[in-house]
């Protein structure tokens, strides 16, 4: 599992998916994890992260699922018309079932 860390800000965003990709390439299996448990402080890079890891994921042959994602980078992906395309497991799925 992929962690992103506490802050992704345009400032962290480059490093941050630098990192990832890394991640990506070495992780086993068909689904890429990523935990943002640990996000905390984020503006809208954020979501501009996750969706290139989808992408690359996806271009890899791979599935991106992201867990744990906070509920105000949720609202920010909705204000942006973006939430149907975030790797976010189906309302109403806990994270463990959507493995």
């Amino acid at each position: 599992m992929l962690l992103l860390p506490t802050t992704l800000t345009e400032r962290e965003a480059k490093d941050t998916l630098r990192l990832l990709q890394q991640g990506l390439r070495s992780q086993p299996g068909d689904t890429v994890l990523i935990d943002a448990a640990g996000l905390k402080h984020f503006d809208s890079s954020a979501l501009a992260v996750l969706l290139e890891c989808q992408r690359l994921a996806t271009a890899g042959g791979k599935r991106c699922q992201v867990r744990h994602l906070p509920p105000q980078l949720q609202k920010l992906a909705s204000l942006y018309g973006i939430a149907e395309l975030m790797p976010v497991p189906a309302v109403g799925l806990t994270p463990a079932d959507a493995v």
